[in-house]
């Protein structure tokens, strides 16, 4: 029997500080909702919104997959392991924290507003070497078609984690249906949508709504408007 949990929009946590507008899926540093700590594997989903010029200091992380994913204008990132880097839309920036990394992350803009979602899950393994991992994406391949943009694999489509995870973007145009097929028995789905209007396996979903399901087989799916989301497959063991 399929298991859902359905996060509309404005259930979110919202914590805006003038440069930083962050809206979270999950419990995350000061909105703590005992109901909303994680889905699976998937720990964090932030979807954030930097002012020009402003950004998030130095700062540590460990034993965490951290995916960031922007959405409009670019972001400047730098790391312990030496990396100085933009990302921008079209883009997809994985760090396997492990035994430890410091970074920050910086909108490079003073007239532009930078978008992102950033996501954390736990890996399936400790304390490995951190690693970076940035690449960029043909957008196109999302039309009308869900697009690999991470898994555990290393050969695949996307970058890749310590994680039996399969993130997958689609841009649909209205009245377009597909089906997913889990990768892995036992995972779950979370889908996000980034806008418009998508229909799964019967729930109508909204503008930055989510839905958690596990204990099914095949997600079917329906954009009844130009729509653009996200799909995370994650393991639900935890």
């Amino acid at each position: 029997m399929e298991n859902i949990v359905l996060h509309k929009a404005e259930t979110r946590g919202n914590a805006n500080h003038g440069w930083l507008n962050a809206y979270h899926s999950f419990s995350f540093a000061s909105w703590y909702n005992p109901e909303r700590i994680q889905f699976g594997a998937l720990r964090v989903l932030n979807d954030d919104t930097i002012a020009g010029g402003m950004g998030f200091g130095t700062h540590p992380h460990d034993n965490m997959e951290i995916i960031t994913i922007p959405l409009e204008g670019d972001l400047a990132h730098k790391d312990s392991m030496g990396n100085t880097e933009i990302i921008k839309n079209g883009d997809i920036q994985v760090m396997s924290a492990g035994t430890g990394v410091q970074h920050s992350e910086f909108n490079p803009n003073a007239d532009d507003q930078t978008k992102l979602l950033q996501i954390w899950l736990f890996p399936n393994k400790r304390n490995v070497t951190p690693r970076y991992q940035q690449i960029t994406l043909d957008v196109a391949d999302r039309h009308n078609k869900l697009s690999q943009i991470l898994s555990p694999n290393a050969d695949d489509e996307g970058v890749w984690i310590h994680q039996d995870a399969w993130f997958h973007m689609g841009n649909f145009d209205a009245g377009i249906a597909t089906t997913y097929k889990l990768k892995k028995e036992g995972n779950g789905v979370y889908a996000f949508i980034l806008k418009g209007n998508v229909t799964i396996n019967g729930q109508e979903l909204n503008t930055r709504d989510a839905m958690g399901i596990s204990d099914f087989e095949t997600l079917n799916i329906k954009a009844n408007t130009d729509a653009e989301f996200l799909l995370m497959e994650i393991p639900m063991n935890y």
